[in-house]
């Protein structure tokens, strides 16, 4: 019986599966300073702006990222994403030297392509999601055009100027409300003044396809970890962590760079030249 049952197991460890996945048929990665984008605000955020004589850029994160995929024409298989960022910055507005500084967020907006290779398909996918007791819902068709996705790190924040307001610095479309939810209100175009926030970027843009792939199975995956509960006194468990040693003895740049230099200086000579 331990011989056949260990042949079985042997023959599910070989076992190759078909399995449905998305495939990445190309991919790039890029490292951006995106320069002097212009950040808006809500009305109150642009009284303190047009108050202040000057701005420091605190933080800065993403909100979203819009994307839009498109063929290249007489370019069989190449296609164009065209990518939009939606970042969210906090600044302090500095009214006086004797004044403290107000804190106030606004949205910048960048925008970026990139051409790819996602290969070709002439086929329509049609698929249903399953409802108890009750007609399968059916999903939309979906086209044969490749999908992009885009991983995106947190971005640093460079640096920030307040000027007086162009026209080239209005709104330049409509902002969606989930990304203007996160500064509390509509941007506006009113105000005197604005600020051009410098961000770096670094990301990841893949076209990627749903195919079949005959894959080698080795067994299911069976959790080995047993689910516990712990009933510890706060103490107890505080008594378990270790000691944040690298709290009071930050490492130093030898420690953290490897060969004593920041990583950047030679780079941004060779773009500077």
């Amino acid at each position: 019986m331990a011989d056949t049952t260990n042949t079985a197991r042997e023959r599910r460890y070989n076992e190759p599966i078909c399995i449905d996945a998305r495939r990445v048929y190309d991919s790039c990665g890029d490292k951006d300073c995106m320069s002097e984008l212009p950040v808006f605000f809500t009305d109150a955020a642009q009284t303190q702006i047009d108050e202040a004589v000057n701005v420091r850029l605190r933080d800065a994160d993403i909100i979203n990222v819009s994307l839009d995929v498109e063929a290249v024409p007489f370019h069989r298989g190449f296609y164009s994403i065209d990518i939009t960022y939606f970042f969210r910055v906090t600044l302090d507005a500095f009214r006086s030297p004797s004044v403290a500084p107000a804190t106030v967020s606004g949205v910048c907006i960048a925008d970026k392509k990139v051409i790819l290779y996602g290969s070709e398909g002439s086929v329509r996918v049609f698929s249903s999601e399953y409802a108890n007791d009750e007609y399968d819902p059916q999903n939309t068709p979906a086209a044969t055009m490749p999908i992009a996705n885009v991983q995106v790190a947190q971005p640093i924040a460079l640096a920030a100027v307040v000027k007086d307001k162009r026209p080239c610095h209005r709104v330049p479309r409509s902002i969606p409300a989930a990304v203007t939810a996160c500064i509390g209100g509509e941007v506006t175009d009113s105000g005197e003044k604005t600020v051009l926030a410098t961000l770096g970027v670094f990301s990841i843009v893949q076209l990627m396809r749903n195919v079949q792939m005959l894959i080698p199975s080795y067994d299911y995956c069976i959790p080995e970890k047993s689910c516990t509960f712990t009933d510890d006194s706060p103490c107890d468990m505080f008594s378990r962590l270790d000691f944040p040693t690298d709290e009071f003895f930050p490492p130093t740049v030898t420690d953290s760079a490897g060969d004593g230099s920041c990583g950047c200086t030679e780079t941004c000579g060779e773009e500077q030249s």
